[in-house]
C-alpha cells in the first residue's frame, strides 16, 4: 500500500501500547505508514513489531532498532533521514502511548498537504490548556516552558514542546539535521524555531493531550532542564547564526 506520509514513532518499554497504536494508524481512513525507532527495549517492543510486520503489514510498517537509549533527538534524526531515503513528502512525530490522538493525523495532514503550510503542530495550548490526566505539577511546569521559550525568543508559537508535528519534506531537506544539538524537550523547541527563522509558515492545530493509561513516562529533569538552559543558546543562534535559505 502506497503512501506519501510516514508516521516515526520512538520507542522504549512500550510493549502495552505498540500494537494498538499501530492498528490504530492503520484503521485510518487515509493510509499512513510508521516506522518505529526502538532502542533496545528489553520488554519485547521490537519483537512485537517484527512480528505484526512479518504476518501483516509487511508494505507499511518498518523498524529501525539501535543499541540503548540514545535520546529521543537522536531518534527522530534518524527517523527524518530514512524518510528522506525513502520519499515521503510528510513526515510526522508522534508517542506510542496514545498521548497523542491518531484520530488527530488527517488534521496535521490538512494543515501542510492541503492549507500549504510547512509545519504543522499538534497544540495542546492554542486554544486555552488541553491537558488531560496530567499531574498539575506538570501540566504548569508545560504551560510555563513554552511561555518561556516565547518570552526569550520572541517566537509566537504556544506550545513549543509540542512532540506531536508533521513536517514537509523541503522542512527537513533544509534543516542541517546533524547539527541539530538538543536531545529532548530541547530538540522539540529547537526544530520548530528552526524551522521558523528559515522562514518556513508554521500551523498550530488544537488538539487534547491524554495522558499515558500504560506503560511508564520517559520524562526527566535532565530533559526538562536541556530545554530551560538550551533557550537561551537558541537566541543566541536567531541573533548570529547564519541560517539556510528555502530553495
Amino acid at each position: 500500500m502506497k503512501s506519501d506520509s510516514i508516521v516515526i514513532i520512538p520507542t522504549y518499554n512500550e510493549k502495552e501500547n505498540i500494537e494498538k497504536i499501530i492498528r490504530a494508524v492503520f484503521g485510518l481512513e487515509k493510509p499512513f505508514h510508521i516506522l518505529i525507532i526502538d532502542d533496545g527495549s528489553p520488554d519485547g517492543t521490537a519483537k512485537i513489531v517484527h512480528h505484526l510486520i512479518e504476518t501483516e503489514f509487511s508494505d507499511r510498517l518498518f523498524i529501525i532498532e539501535r543499541q540503548g537509549k540514545l535520546g529521543l533527538g537522536t531518534a527522530y534524526i534518524r527517523g527524518f533521514k530514512w524518510a528522506l531515503e525513502h520519499d515521503y513528502e510528510y513526515v510526522f512525530e508522534m508517542d506510542a502511548d496514545f498521548s497523542h490522538n491518531p484520530n488527530d493525523l488527517p488534521h496535521l495532514y490538512k494543515a501542510t498537504a492541503q492549507e500549504a503550510y510547512d509545519v504543522a503542530i499538534g497544540s495542546r495550548y492554542v486554544s486555552g490548556v488541553n491537558v488531560v490526566n496530567w499531574p498539575i505539577g506538570r501540566v504548569l511546569m508545560s504551560y510555563f516552558a513554552s511561555k518561556y521559550v516565547r518570552l526569550v525568543t520572541g517566537f509566537h508559537v504556544h506550545d513549543t514542546t509540542a512532540g506531536f508535528v508533521c513536517y514537509r519534506r523541503k522542512v527537513l531537506e533544509t534543516i542541517p539535521l546533524d547539527e541539530v544539538r538538543f536531545k529532548g524537550y530541547g530538540f522539540q523547541i529547537e526544530m520548530k524555531y528552526t524551522a521558523h527563522k528559515i522562514g518556513f509558515r508554521l500551523k498550530e492545530v488544537p488538539v487534547v493531550f491524554v495522558n499515558r493509561r500504560e506503560g511508564t513516562s520517559k520524562m526527566s529533569g535532565g530533559i526538562f532542564s536541556e530545554a530551560f538552559f538550551g533557550v537561551m543558546r537558541l537566541r543566541l543562534d536567531g541573533w548570529f547564526r547564519k541560517y539556510p535559505k528555502i530553495h
